[in-house]
C-alpha cells in the first residue's frame, strides 16, 4: 500500500526538482525528504530518483508515479469533500497578494466568525508559485491578479471565480494643483512630476509605464519602491504623484485625491483559485462565495473625486 503522505512529498518534489527546495517548502530537513523518498522506492519497488552527489532528478518511473500521485490526491480531496459535514469546518489556508489581502481581510474575518466551525490561515505572498501551492494542497485558495487575460487558460485541476476587474487611476495628494480640476487630467502636464513606482519589471510597474509613454513620458525615471501600500503612502504625504490599482485604495485615505486616466488604462483581472477537487468542501464554498460578494463592493475600489 502507497503511503499519501510520501506521494505528497514526491509530488513536491516533481514540483520543485531538488531535495533541498522540497524541504524548504514543506518545512522539513533535506534529510527526512530523502528519507521519505527512499521508503516510497521500497513501497514501490522501483527506483524513482536518478541521484548523484550534487544532484537528484525524477526518473520515468518517478515522473509516472507522481502523475498518478496528483490524480489520487485530488480523488482523495474529492472524496472528503463528499463525505464532509453539510456544515463549513476546518481550516481554510488563503493565499493573497498584500493589496488583496488587506481589502478582502475583513469580509474573510466576518466570515469566520458567522460560522464558528470555521478557521482561517491568511498568508500574503509575493511571486508566481501560489498556482502551485493550491495545487500541492499548501493552499486552499489563493487570490490573483492578471494584466494578461490568459491566466485562467490552460489550467487543469484548477477553478478560477472570478473576483473583479481592477482599473488603474492617478493618485494625487489632496491639496495638489491637479486635484481640484474636474476636467480629465493631462498625464502630459504632470510629466515633470516626482513620479512614484513599483521596480522595474514588476506588472503594475509595466502597467504605469504604458500608460505614461501615451502621454509623452515622465521627464524623470520614477522613484521605485516595493509595495504599492508603500507608495500610496509617500503620495499621501505629498512626496509625489502615482498611478496605482483602485484596490490599492480599497481601504479609503482622505489624503489623497483619486482621478480617472484619459482613455482607456490598463486593468488587471481578479479570481479566486481553488482545487476542483476541493470545491465541494462547504469551507471551500462559503469563501469562495464571501470573496465573491465582497468584489462586488470592492469593484472600482478608491475614492473619486
Amino acid at each position: 500500500m502507497l503511503d499519501v503522505h510520501r506521494l505528497q512529498v514526491l509530488l513536491e518534489f516533481a514540483a520543485r526538482g531538488t531535495i533541498t527546495a522540497t524541504a524548504a517548502a514543506l518545512g522539513y530537513t533535506p534529510s527526512a525528504v530523502s528519507q521519505q523518498l527512499a521508503a516510497l522506492e521500497r513501497e514501490t519497488g522501483a527506483a524513482l530518483l536518478d541521484r548523484t552527489a550534487r544532484t537528484a532528478k525524477l526518473t520515468e518511473a518517478g515522473r509516472q508515479l507522481a502523475a498518478h500521485a496528483a490524480e489520487i490526491l485530488a480523488r482523495i480531496e474529492a472524496a472528503e469533500a463528499d463525505l464532509a459535514s453539510p456544515e463549513p469546518v476546518g481550516r481554510v489556508a488563503i493565499s493573497a497578494f498584500p493589496t488583496a489581502a488587506v481589502a478582502f481581510a475583513p469580509t474573510l474575518t466576518r466570515t469566520v466568525r458567522a460560522h464558528p466551525g470555521l478557521s482561517l490561515l491568511l498568508r500574503q505572498t509575493v511571486g508566481g508559485e501560489v498556482l502551485r501551492l493550491v495545487r500541492a494542497g499548501q493552499v486552499d485558495v489563493a487570490i490573483v491578479d492578471d494584466w494578461t487575460g490568459g491566466l485562467a487558460v490552460g489550467q487543469p485541476g484548477l477553478r478560477f471565480y472570478p473576483l473583479l476587474t481592477d482599473a488603474l487611476a492617478l493618485v494625487l495628494p489632496r491639496g495638489h494643483w491637479a486635484a481640484a480640476e474636474r476636467a480629465p487630467v493631462s498625464l502630459f502636464r504632470l510629466r515633470d512630476e516626482p513620479w512614484l513606482a513599483t521596480p522595474v519589471g514588476e506588472a503594475s510597474r509595466r502597467a504605469m509605464d504604458q500608460v505614461l509613454a501615451a502621454a509623452g513620458g515622465a521627464a524623470e525615471p520614477p522613484s521605485q519602491f516595493e509595495g504599492l501600500a508603500t507608495i500610496l503612502s509617500l503620495v499621501a504625504r505629498g512626496i509625489g504623484v502615482a498611478i496605482l490599482p483602485r484596490l490599492t485604495l480599497a481601504g479609503g485615505d482622505a489624503r489623497v485625491v483619486v482621478r480617472d486616466l484619459p482613455g482607456e488604462s490598463p486593468a488587471r483581472d481578479l479570481y479566486a483559485v481553488a482545487r476542483a477537487s476541493s470545491a465541494g468542501r462547504p469551507a471551500i464554498g462559503v469563501i469562495t462565495q464571501a470573496l465573491t460578494t465582497a468584489a462586488r463592493g470592492l469593484s472600482g475600489g478608491g475614492r473619486r473625486s
